[in-house]
């Protein structure tokens, strides 16, 4: 589709969605996303010369990137193509191609293709446009709202520049409702309608930079509002909380802020926070997490960063876990929040996946080293001839049921992968282990001494 045809027609489609007319033509009539094309910058420099380069614009919804593909249209002499990947294939691209060949080579006119939603595109989609952004046949503008370093090709990402968009910040969000308020041919102005503050301050706050909630539950307020005695159509508090419902969270279970609310969740558990744990768990439930994922996270932590500084940390997370599996939602929420206040408040050691680690990387720089032969059973008679369990040592059979032995390889008898922290019950491990330490020593130097007087 090209954005030149919408432009004859966009001013009389009143039936088009509000947010839809109100995308502005111009950069100065842009809201927000300032880093990107603020006064001096590089893309609004390259926009207004049409020197637009390949690009990836990431943000999330609502956050202006099909209306800064819409300013560019404008300000460009290209020809301009809308393409979506939710409705487009291969055909449709092949298309647009061959025209902007034939364009570039008997006209010597560009050709920009703006792909709304270009993670939807596979790799072998999207590898089909490498050769043509190459050649300059195209100039590509992708939008996303998932993090491109995963979603976009290598190759095509490697020739586009990637503008990130942030979310609008509630006073932008107000900016673009009030313009909605005094425009007669793309706004409300005609309708007569009055907002009360309150309730504009209210709509800008809870629609969570998407500048798209924000106009869409605007008009569905203006649509549902009949007109009083005096013609006016009067918008409060009350209503706009009716046709909002609740507060949309941003959250795909499948995409970037998946990984962005749990990372938050477990950096909080480990920084023994409980009271923003709790918060970022609860946007995650709140928003449609499986609380099964949530527990096995917290599984995982409960090891890996408390460890043996409290072990029964790992019971609590496991019975958070067995008691959603039992009871569900929403029940089971407060298992869940007791055992993230458990953990964010449990003494903190990662000991254990230190020593995990340290033991991985000895395993794949020595290999198969064989077991020391005095470790080893000796279940036949010849196994016990070729010394087989030969000088074991039984450590029930010694006092404190401990025996100075040696259970590691040879070459790597003085390694030490766990080093226990001052941390909970570490404290207690360590002064295990530096005992069990000193009668080792002790044992050994008389061992020493002994073969040496032979």
């Amino acid at each position: 589709m090209d954005l030149f045809e919408k432009k004859k027609t966009k001013f009389a489609d009143q039936s088009s969605p509000l947010a839809d007319r109100m995308r502005p033509d111009s950069l100065t009539d842009f809201v927000g996303q300032i880093h990107l094309i603020g006064e001096g910058s590089v893309l609004r420099k390259a926009i207004l010369e049409d020197k637009v380069p390949s690009m990836i614009l990431w943000g999330p919804p609502g956050s202006g990137k099909t209306t800064l593909a819409h300013v560019i249209a404008y300000a460009s002499k290209s020809n301009f193509v809308f393409f979506s990947a939710v409705t487009s294939g291969v055909k449709e691209v092949k298309a647009v191609i061959e025209k902007a060949r034939k364009d570039k080579e008997f006209y010597h006119k560009k050709t920009i293709l703006f792909v709304d939603e270009i993670h939807r595109f596979n790799k072998a989609q999207q590898d089909a446009f490498l050769p043509h952004v190459e050649a300059g046949t195209i100039t590509l503008i992708g939008a996303t709202t998932e993090n491109p370093s995963f979603e976009v090709v290598s190759p095509l990402l490697s020739r586009c520049k990637v503008y990130v968009l942030y979310q609008l910040t509630p006073e932008e969000i107000k900016i673009i409702l009030q313009r909605v308020l005094i425009d007669k041919e793309k706004g409300l102005r005609n309708l007569n309608v009055d907002v009360e503050e309150k309730a504009l301050d209210y709509l800008a706050q809870m629609s969570n930079g998407d500048a798209r909630i924000a106009l869409n539950t605007l008009e569905m307020a203006v649509q549902t509002s009949p007109a009083d005695k005096s013609g006016r159509r009067r918008i409060d508090l009350k209503q706009i909380e009716e046709v909002m419902l609740k507060k949309a969270l941003v959250y795909d279970k499948a995409g970037e802020e998946h990984y962005n609310v749990i990372s938050a969740f477990i950096k909080s558990l480990r920084g023994s926070d409980p009271d923003a744990a709790l918060y970022w768990m609860f946007r995650m439930l709140e928003a449609g997490e499986d609380p099964i994922y949530i527990a096995r996270r917290m599984v995982v932590l409960a090891s890996e960063d408390i460890g043996n500084a409290d072990p029964q940390a790992l019971q609590v997370a496991v019975a958070a876990k067995e008691a959603v599996e039992f009871i569900g939602l929403p029940e089971g929420e407060f298992a869940l929040s007791q055992a993230a206040v458990y953990l964010a408040t449990a003494p903190k050691s990662n000991a254990i996946y230190t020593a995990m680690n340290q033991v991985k990387e000895d395993i794949k720089q020595t290999l198969n080293l064989p077991v020391p032969l005095h470790l080893r059973n000796a279940p036949t008679p010849l196994m016990e001839k070729l010394g087989y369990g030969k000088e074991y040592k039984y450590p029930h059979q010694f006092e404190g049921h401990f025996v100075a032995e040696t259970y590691l390889p040879e070459e790597l008898k003085e390694r030490k992968y766990y080093m226990p922290t001052q941390q909970g019950f570490e404290t207690e491990i360590k002064k295990r282990i530096e005992n069990w330490q000193k009668v080792k020593e002790q044992s050994f130097n008389v061992e020493s001494k002994r073969k040496k007087s032979k």
